[in-house]
């Protein structure tokens, strides 16, 4: 990746992506633009062994398409716990504060599939791929 990221991931988006779900080519052309943490990284690996898939050598196969892979730091943790009060009441979970904390820590867009995400008001431009 020549610049830096554009926008931050959501396990749900990246998962739409990799699935080829709805939604998911929009995020397709926008790997080589995207973060995502190392939070949502675990949650997406969780889900493709849930789904009988291998997960070895994903995370260099995502850093080959150009993902920004990022560590879940203490100021994520922070901000993550912060968010809790406004994102509880639509079932956020701690993988969707910890993507909200990153896009919030970089100042770019959250990108998910999670149309929970569509009614929050939290200072972070929040970009659903599907309706």
């Amino acid at each position: 990746m020549t610049e830096g990221p554009k926008v931050v991931l959501d396990a749900s988006a990246l998962l739409a992506a990799l699935a080829g779900e709805p939604g998911g080519h929009s995020v397709e052309s926008r790997l080589e633009q995207a973060a995502l943490s190392t939070v949502n990284l675990a949650e997406v690996m969780q889900r493709s062994v849930a789904r009988g898939l291998a997960v070895a050598g994903l995370t260099a196969d995502l850093e080959a398409l150009g993902v920004n892979i990022l560590p879940f730091t203490c100021e994520d943790a922070e901000a993550s716990a912060m968010l809790w009060s406004a994102t509880h009441p639509l079932g956020l979970s701690l993988g969707d504060r910890a993507c909200l904390a990153l896009a919030r820590r970089l100042g770019l867009p959250a990108v998910t599939a999670d149309r929970a995400w569509a009614g929050l008001k939290i200072g972070i431009d929040i970009q659903v791929i599907r309706y």
